[in-house]
């Protein structure tokens, strides 16, 4: 029988100084680096498959560009596109590789930082195909500290839903959802080569701001775990992080030690991209010495596609969509007759109405399976919201289930039935219709059933 190994690797993707910078819908250009970005490559092999997965320090990665990069990867590796799994960490302070270019910067620097990416994906490929070893693989599941995570979705005293309310406005109410606070770890064990932890969690790596090039969070898990652990390294795959943050709207004592509070109401600053990177790597560290060992006796990739009908604006609604649009676009925010994340909400709601108006109807998307044994991964092209990732979990006939998300693409919010119905940020901009919840949970079950009844 065939050994199941695996291979690991990483490479820095750090773009020049003056890059654009993705993730607010306000220009930012890069003034300098408070931690290097970074791809990092775990291979899988076992007989004749091999499996390429990625971990993107980016807010999020093209769907087309995805595509292009699985099409280079193959034909330099061999590996076939299909089994190529490239997910995005969601960092807010990472470079461009998204082609909407909503602040009509300069193209050619964001197709070369695109291009540059690319070439380090192969890098990256190659170095974790030749790290191959035979592995053993284990899990366990540990859970996430207090003052780490929070719902960032409100219901206010006045009957409105606002997503990430001002600090201790005296209107809010009471969250909307229930935090997933499980922190899903698999540890891989290689003979003669670094042992390789994979941590699967759903929050937004958005917790720093401004104009200095970051990994966020996640970087400080790596690197956090790199000096607690001799010889282990860490890739980190985010979980259905769509309507989750690290703000705390009523603040405990403690919780606003070196930090701020950014244009957007929430906690930001390095101080706090340490404080949740470190919580988070804790957690790792008290599962680390306990995992299940399981035999790994297939490997496999599946894709499921699934039809979610658009949420188009109607034509009563377009004259004040193109407005708030051409208000933007002209750097005339404050004409807008709304601040802080209701701006961001009502001018991301009038970018989607004037992005969509002529269509298209419905939109075909890709789950992306991926199996390791007894242990599977759900690859989303969005934002999940937490709930989203409680269904897939769900599935019976597996040890773990982790879902991914910004995985093979980045395709926006996919917000709750209940979020359409009470409004907010996520629901208001997604270009999703209701019900978008239940066809991804579906989708993401009838893959799992389909992938366990491989061979």
């Amino acid at each position: 029988m065939s050994q199941f190994q695996t291979g690991f690797a990483q490479v820095n993707i750090n773009p020049p100084l003056g890059s654009a910078i993705y993730g607010y819908y306000v220009p930012r250009f890069a003034k300098g680096f408070l931690d290097d970005l970074e791809i990092r490559a775990f291979a899988l092999s076992l007989g004749e498959k091999k499996i390429l997965m990625f971990s993107v320090d980016a807010c999020g990665v093209d769907t087309g560009l995805v595509k292009r990069y699985s099409k280079t990867l193959e034909e330099a590796t061999g590996v076939a596109k299909e089994n190529v799994f490239i997910t995005a960490t969601h960092t807010h302070t990472g470079a461009y590789l998204k082609p909407n270019n909503m602040f009509e910067m300069e193209e050619e620097p964001i197709h070369r930082y695109a291009d540059f990416v690319e070439t380090r994906l192969v890098d990256a490929a190659k170095l974790a195909l030749a790290d191959l070893k035979d592995s053993k693989m284990g899990f366990c599941v540990g859970y996430a500290p207090e003052r780490v995570a929070y719902i960032r979705r409100y219901k206010m005293k006045d009957g409105s839903t606002m997503t990430c309310p001002p600090i201790n406005d005296p209107n809010i109410d009471y969250p909307i959802g229930t935090l997933d606070q499980r922190v899903n770890v698999l540890r891989f064990d290689r003979e003669g080569g670094e042992s390789v932890i994979l941590v699967n969690y759903g929050l937004h790596a958005d917790t720093i701001n401004g104009e200095l090039l970051s990994s966020d969070w996640p970087g400080w898990m790596y690197r956090t775990l790199d000096k607690a652990l001799d010889g282990v390294k860490c890739i980190f795959f985010n979980g259905a992080e769509g309507d989750v943050g690290s703000t705390n709207v009523h603040p405990m004592p403690g919780d606003m030690n070196d930090t701020e509070i950014s244009f957007d109401n929430e906690m930001k600053s390095p101080g706090m991209a340490r404080f949740v990177g470190r919580a988070l790597a804790g957690t790792v560290l008290q599962v680390y010495d306990k995992v299940a060992y399981v035999d790994v006796d297939q490997i496999n990739v599946m894709r499921r596609t699934v039809a979610i009908p658009a949420n188009l604006p109607t034509p009563e609604q377009m004259p004040l969509a193109r407005k708030y649009k051409e208000l933007h676009d002209a750097g005339k925010d404050e004409e807008i007759p709304f601040e802080a994340m209701e701006l961001t909400t009502v001018v991301a709601e009038a970018l989607r109405m004037c992005r969509m108006e002529n269509g298209p109807k419905e939109f075909l998307l890709d789950l992306t399976g991926v199996q390791i044994g007894p242990v599977a991964l759900v690859g989303i092209p969005g934002e999940p919201f937490t709930d989203i990732g409680v269904g897939i979990k769900e599935a019976e006939g597996w040890s773990m289930i982790m879902p991914c998300s910004l995985t093979n693409g980045d395709e926006g919010y996919f917000p709750m039935q209940s979020a359409y119905d009470e409004g907010g940020y996520e629901a208001r901009t997604s270009p999703y219709k209701a019900g978008v919840d239940a066809v991804i949970i579906q989708g993401g079950k009838a893959l799992l059933d389909d992938m366990r009844k491989l061979k």
